[in-house]
């Protein structure tokens, strides 16, 4: 059942607009958040509560959904879409359009715990080689293998999301410090050292490979000059993971938690690594020191003998 474009253009499109200019939102927040809106529309418009207004909506309905809704997505993306909703709410009852958030305080199920996924650092080795075996046996395009070295090399060496790999250009890397200003989510701007093997990597793509070094060029180019694009990447990675025989379940993003694990394994302090990923709350951070001990208790039970 599609949400009417009357629906759409009155309950959706502000709130849309607000998160683009206002929050300043990715696309893909945006999207995550119209989903859920899409989602409640047709489950009030089915249960009949649409037609009374949200003000009216009552608590046991709000649970309601919510139960029903445990049938057709999974514990943390119906977090994610609750979380939207009373965004949205609140959006309009600033608004003056609702008088009350019903979606304030209800009850969800617990989240279980997940550690980041990370690759151990023998791992990206084998990882990081793959461009190379490509042209050595298989005679890949020098300028498509260390341009994807180059887009690996960013995200672990670098910490970068894909996100920002992609949007990176030219003028925002300085080659004398090694340091990268980075765009991030909501549109805040980092410094990110880049490490001396990421450096020398954009160098020589740069200097042999790149058809245009301009500083709006992306440092991270097809070879007719246009950016990568995030599926790009993605689907990029997915082709040396296999090359190297590594869980095909790994994403850029686990690229970038193996850096902040193996910085914190390394005796990083936490609040450095915090600012490095560009996370605004340090608990955002501290997923990372569980994954540490448990790799420190792995290691105990292994070697020591009383463990």
């Amino acid at each position: 059942m599609e949400v009417p474009p009357e629906v759409a253009t009155e309950w959706w499109a502000p709130f849309a607009e607000h998160l683009a200019l206002e929050r300043r939102c990715s696309a893909y927040t945006v999207r995550n958040y119209r989903q859920a809106f899409e989602d409640f529309w047709r489950w009030a418009q089915t249960a009949g509560v649409w037609a009374r207004g949200i003000d009216a909506l009552e608590s046991r309905e709000v649970r309601d959904f919510v139960i029903e809704a445990r049938s057709r997505f999974d514990r943390r993306t119906l977090h994610n879409h609750v979380s939207g909703l009373r965004t949205w709410a609140k959006f309009w009852q600033r608004r003056g359009r609702l008088q009350r958030n019903p979606f304030a305080g209800v009850p969800l199920p617990k989240l279980e715990k997940r550690l980041p996924q990370f690759l151990t650092e023998e791992q990206m080795k084998r990882l990081l080689l793959g461009p190379q075996r490509l042209i050595e046996n298989e005679g890949e395009r020098p300028e498509i293998a260390w341009r994807d070295r180059l887009a690996m090399e960013l995200l672990y060496g670098g910490g970068l999301r894909v996100s920002e790999v992609v949007g990176l250009n030219y003028g925002a890397v300085d080659t004398a410090s090694g340091v990268a200003r980075v765009v991030g989510k909501g549109r805040k701007e980092r410094l990110c050292p880049l490490g001396k093997v990421a450096l020398a990597v954009l160098t020589k793509v740069r200097n042999e490979f790149s058809k245009r070094v301009g500083p709006d060029d992306p440092v991270l180019a097809n070879p007719d000059g246009t950016r990568m694009t995030v599926r790009a990447v993605q689907l990029m990675l997915k082709r040396y993971l296999a090359l190297a025989e590594l869980p095909l379940e790994m994403t850029p993003h686990k690229l970038r938690h193996s850096y902040a694990t193996h910085l914190l394994n390394a005796g990083a302090d936490l609040r450095l690594v915090q600012e490095l990923l560009g996370h605004a709350l340090l608990t955002t951070t501290q997923v990372y020191t569980h994954v540490s001990v448990a790799r420190l208790q792995e290691i105990y039970a292994k070697a020591h003998p009383r463990a």
